[in-house]
């Protein structure tokens, strides 16, 4: 579960900064900043929780949930900018969707290992 995090957190920050920074940014259709901003820091968080999960710490579950918590909000704030109209990229609710779920899952996964 922890290669799979650490993974996920290097897959997240490298797309996150195409898309701010470089090549990406064409590519990514009609993007909301401030779920781009969420991703990139949270793609340092995903690694964070992985070496937490890696080396057992207790604190492995809280911060995937604080993790999971942290992508609702910004798909909260994507939310509101859909309903204002603004155009989005629907696969981006469904990638905040995936985001959310792996990262209860991983919640679930650390608390119950903890015993």
């Amino acid at each position: 579960m922890a290669l799979v995090a650490a993974g996920f957190g290097v897959l997240t920050i490298v797309a996150a900064g195409a898309v701010l920074f470089g090549p990406g940014q064409g590519l990514a259709g009609a993007t909301i900043p401030l779920v781009l901003w969420a991703n990139l820091f949270l793609g340092f968080g995903y690694i964070a929780a992985a070496v937490l999960l890696f080396i057992g710490s207790p604190w492995a579950w809280q911060l995937a949930l604080a993790i999971a918590a942290a992508t609702l909000i910004a798909a909260l704030g994507f939310a509101v900018e859909a309903l204002r109209g603004t155009q989005v990229e629907p696969r981006t609710a469904v990638a905040l969707g995936v985001r959310m779920a792996f990262w209860l899952l991983v919640a679930l996964f650390a608390r119950r290992a903890r015993g």
